[in-house]
């Protein structure tokens, strides 16, 4: 099965809009750019989809069932956080397909229905056996809405095929080859979300330097107190343990991240394609005991203490291809939508 029929496959599979619902995580959508996100599967018989209109870009209309199809998978307590990143993911698809429309990037039927074809065939491959037309309701999806989703998808992957040459991606891998080397970094990090609001802005920044600067001067009170015997190795363990054990604290208390409850605890990420760039390459840049200053991304405002690091192995291009072309994609698919959404005109309804 080919790459993108696997990636139309958990449309069917899963749900053809379903996010992330971790809004206060700093992790991109690790899913793929177009239509395509991770297979979630409801648990429980769906409602009657709703009536009414979601949002409008551009004058394109965003249908209210397009954003319940994904709402219907979470939990009614997350459905505030996870409906806006639902029609925030939806909005986004939508100036994407804008943008490739205006270039006239568009499949042929026949390729649509070749490509439908090969999920036909790998469902029925299945064990047991799983038929298309009730995988299709299972969803709430129409043929004519999974059509649009799959030919969305394809318009993404042709043109990503002719801006990602070997060549740009072998730019890419030379100019930063540690970004594939496999290193991961354990973090934690206080998240606080001021919004829109300057001064609630201001506040979230002098709040977080305000916790660092404690965490310093506390760390540096419990090396002093060591015996004037302490070896140079007692006394970095005694930094670092009176670090985690304050800024864990801190995170229970202030942090709006669900990893709260884990003092802020993130485990292990890599360098790409867990969390979002600016937060990544802060955590990447930083040692382990050391926290970074406040960075500031789409999710909000963090303070970021690195715990532990594993190296890597510096791959070869062809060994990182795959990886390299993921990257690139994510990059491509944010440079598009910086410049769509300079002009574009988003209109939001409120939920009933």
């Amino acid at each position: 099965m080919s790459l993108i029929s696997r990636r139309v496959a958990a449309l069917v599979v899963g749900s053809a809009v379903a996010v992330s619902a971790s809004a206060q995580v700093p992790s991109p959508p690790a899913q793929p750019p177009v239509g395509a996100p991770p297979a979630v599967v409801p648990t429980a018989k769906p409602d009657l989809p709703p009536t009414g209109i979601a949002a409008k870009v551009n004058g394109q209309e965003i249908p209210e069932k397009n954003v319940w199809r994904a709402l219907r998978t979470f939990d009614k307590s997350e459905h505030e956080i996870a409906r806006k990143e639902i029609i925030s993911h939806l909005t986004e698809n939508a100036l994407i397909d804008q943008y490739l429309n205006a270039l006239k990037i568009v499949p042929e039927a026949a390729e649509v229905d070749k490509l439908i074809g090969e999920l036909k065939a790998e469902l029925a491959k299945a064990t047991p056996p799983r038929d298309y037309a009730k995988e299709l309701e299972s969803m709430a999806l129409t043929e004519a809405e999974f059509r649009a989703e799959v030919t969305a998808q394809m318009k993404w992957d042709k043109f990503l095929s002719k801006q990602g040459t070997d060549e740009a991606l072998k730019a890419m891998f030379n100019a930063a080859p540690d970004m594939f080397d496999g290193s991961m970094v354990r973090a934690r990090h206080v998240l606080l979300t001021p919004g829109e609001d300057k001064a609630k802005q201001t506040e979230a920044l002098q709040k977080l330097r305000g916790i660092k600067q404690v965490v310093e001067s506390e760390a540096v009170k419990a090396v002093a107190a060591l015996p004037a015997t302490a070896i140079p190795m007692e006394k970095e363990q005694a930094k670092m343990k009176r670090t985690d054990e304050l800024f864990a604290a801190y995170a229970k208390e202030h942090s709006t991240c669900p990893s709260k409850k884990d003092g802020g605890d993130l485990n292990f990420f890599p360098r790409v394609g867990a969390m979002v760039e600016a937060f990544a390459k802060a955590a990447f840049a930083a040692k382990p005991g050391d926290m970074t200053d406040v960075v500031v991304t789409d999710f909000g405002y963090h303070l970021i203490l690195v715990t532990a690091k594993n190296p890597g192995k510096l791959p070869t291009f062809e060994q990182a291809k795959e990886a390299v072309r993921a990257v690139y994609a994510m990059r491509l698919r944010e440079a598009v939508l910086a410049q769509m959404k300079k002009t574009a005109k988003i209109e939001l309804t409120a939920a009933k």
